[in-house]
């Protein structure tokens, strides 16, 4: 079985259109194994529950920043070794720096291809195959 079969993700994106287009990108790669959250904190009380190999989290969202999702994940036990790519419209060096102290793995700029997306998800869990 290849990576892209049993891969476990979740995506963390309060907007519709950008939950979609990264839902097709997944799509198009051939990882099926996705959950999505529009809610930053309901997503962290799932993976709490039930922690992916990978998480694909916006920066900008109400309540909690995708840093902030990060930061949550690596203080609890249970989460804290997932994998995780941030996803931004403003690559700002503050917000980049931030993500790497507290783990970040990988970081990809809006707009994307399918294949930068493959690239950043590849350099974190190795071929998709």
């Amino acid at each position: 079985m290849s990576l892209k079969q049993s891969i476990h993700m979740m995506v963390v994106d309060d907007m519709t259109v950008s939950r979609g287009l990264i839902e097709q990108a997944l799509d198009e790669i051939g990882v099926k194994n996705v959950q999505y959250e529009s809610d930053p904190a309901l997503a962290l009380r799932k993976l709490a529950v039930k922690p992916v190999h990978l998480v694909l989290s916006d920066y900008h969202m109400p309540g909690m920043t995708g840093i902030g999702l990060l930061e949550a994940l690596r203080t609890n036990r249970t989460t804290q070794r997932i994998g995780f790519i941030l996803i931004t419209g403003r690559p700002d060096k503050e917000i980049l720096a931030q993500g790497q102290k507290l783990g970040m793995n990988n970081f990809l700029v809006k707009p994307f291809s399918t294949h930068q997306l493959r690239i950043c998800i590849e350099k974190v869990v190795g071929p998709l195959g």
